[in-house]
């Protein structure tokens, strides 16, 4: 019983180890979402000859000249680069066209005004989830090395569980808020930002892989629990019926004594009076006999 609880107790343990680690991956980098933005290119000009317009096929042509009219062959798409972008909670990163690496710049700032609440409070769900799910895994934790009372574990797993489950619901929670901000963004975003085709990223994986971990965990908890206590009962029923059997066994052994000893004492007494009686029928004939004797 002791082994098969401790197994348990490490399973969930690790579980909530993991779930603490996607959750915490997930809240500190920028891939929940992905994809690329649509942007017009860029003239050409002397330091830049790539991914740009070039007008009439000059490339020094004189931008300065408000007189001359410039002609491009390049339409539809062809006027536009597809740069790479990543969201996340707090950071929203997207490949810079002008030079090397990127430029981030806060997604709560993009957001529209009347979803900045929403994204608030999904990120003040976060931060309780990951709360959470850290005081889940100590519980964990001080049930699976530092309790030797069976009482005492199971009170520890049942408060771990308690905490589990509330921390899940709260992940389920502030992942779906994020997710719908995101949505709204996308159409009612900066038209700078507003993505033309996105997916999810690794990072939004990641969280709910931590609310499935989760939740396992909080059922391992659970189920150590149930079974711990089925197991007690058991053990203490086997118990009190192998003592109510061995109490009848004694009563009836004291019974059977009892009974023997009323029977040989009432035996005892009747072979006593049978002797007195004897004796004493004794003592009254010899005085005649010697009486006759005489005479």
């Amino acid at each position: 019983m002791k082994t098969n609880r401790r197994c348990r107790a490490l399973l969930a343990v690790s579980l909530n180890l993991m779930a603490l680690l996607f959750s915490t991956t997930a809240f500190i980098t920028t891939h929940w979402c992905e994809g690329t933005q649509r942007v017009p290119k860029p003239n050409c000009g002397k330091d830049k000859k790539t991914n740009c317009l070039n007008y009439s096929g000059n490339e020094t042509v004189n931008e300065t000249n408000q007189n001359v009219v410039h002609y491009s062959w390049e339409t539809g798409d062809d006027r536009f680069l597809f740069r790479y972008f990543h969201t996340g909670i707090w950071y929203s990163c997207e490949e810079n066209i002008d030079a090397a690496g990127e430029k981030c710049r806060s997604f709560i700032d993009l957001a529209p005004a009347s979803e900045k609440g929403v994204l608030w409070l999904s990120v003040v769900s976060e931060v309780l989830y990951i709360t959470l799910l850290v005081v889940g895994f100590s519980l964990m934790c001080l049930e699976l090395f530092h309790s030797s009372n069976v009482i005492d574990g199971l009170k520890l797993n049942a408060f771990a569980a308690v905490f589990t489950v509330l921390s899940g619901l709260l992940g389920m929670v502030a992942h779906m808020m994020y997710t719908q901000v995101f949505q709204v963004t996308v159409s009612l975003g900066p038209e700078d930002w507003r993505p033309h085709s996105w997916d999810y990223g690794w990072s939004f994986c990641l969280a709910w892989g931590s609310f499935t971990c989760c939740m396992a965990a909080s059922v391992t908890t659970l189920n150590s629990y149930t079974k711990t206590v089925i197991e007690f009962r058991h053990k203490r029923k086997i118990f009190e019926q192998g003592f109510r059997e061995e109490q009848t066994f004694l009563d009836q052994e004291a019974i059977k004594y009892f009974r023997e000893r009323s029977v040989q004492s009432v035996s005892e007494s009747v072979e006593v009076f049978v002797d007195s009686t004897a004796s004493l029928r004794k003592s009254e004939i010899s005085p005649t006999s010697v009486d006759l004797g005489g005479v």
